[in-house]
């Protein structure tokens, strides 16, 4: 067995699914022993921990946007390992109703930013975003979700308005740091297993 096959084990293994599981992405990595694989492997492990956030919060934020990037495998790793570290079924409710709700205001906030018509944002967005009032894991947490999902999405708008909220409500800027790096680690092993 190659160094490349036993990587790809491992992060299997770590990921609680079938070490016989390939999709055509990982394939091409394990046939070519690309280098990439010991990365993969480094940048999965380094979602789980933060200084700056706790293992319960990185958990649910690798769980947002794994929901957000609609990636099966991940959900569920990142669902169980919340749990784990402690996460109620509220709470990772919230980190996956937090991504659907942030996905429609960022495809409805990009539209309005795009096209820089005022009329548009005289419009009523009618958008139901009750999650948002009273959030079961706190304002500044759902708002360090909120800019997650919208720093994945792309939405200018909705990253500088969240971050703006963190920021008046104290987070520190190296705690709003980690949660855009795990954010990105996640979808980039998205991209690999899926």
């Amino acid at each position: 067995m190659n160094e490349s096959t036993e990587l790809i084990i491992e992060i299997l293994q770590s990921l609680g699914i079938d070490t016989a599981y390939r999709t055509e992405s990982l394939t091409l990595l394990e046939n070519g022993e690309s280098r990439y694989l010991r990365d993969l492997k480094l940048n999965l492990t380094s979602t789980l921990t933060s200084e700056h956030l706790t293992a319960k919060e990185c958990a649910l934020l690798g769980l947002s946007i794994a929901v957000n990037n609609n990636n099966t495998v991940l959900t569920r790793f990142f669902t169980r390992y919340a749990h784990e570290q402690g996460a109620t079924a509220a709470e990772t409710a919230e980190a996956a109703g937090c991504a659907s709700l942030l996905a429609s205001n960022n495809v409805f906030y990009r539209f309005r930013h795009f096209t820089q018509k005022e009329k548009y944002t005289q419009l009523p967005a009618r958008i139901r975003m009750q999650l948002m009032m009273k959030p079961v894991t706190g304002k500044e947490f759902f708002e360090l979700l909120s800019l997650a999902v919208s720093a994945v999405n792309g939405c200018e708008m909705c990253v500088n308005a969240h971050e703006d909220s963190l920021i008046k409500l104290g987070t520190t800027e190296e705690r709003i740091f980690d949660a855009i790096r795990i954010a990105s680690l996640v979808t980039a092993t998205g991209k690999i297993i899926f």
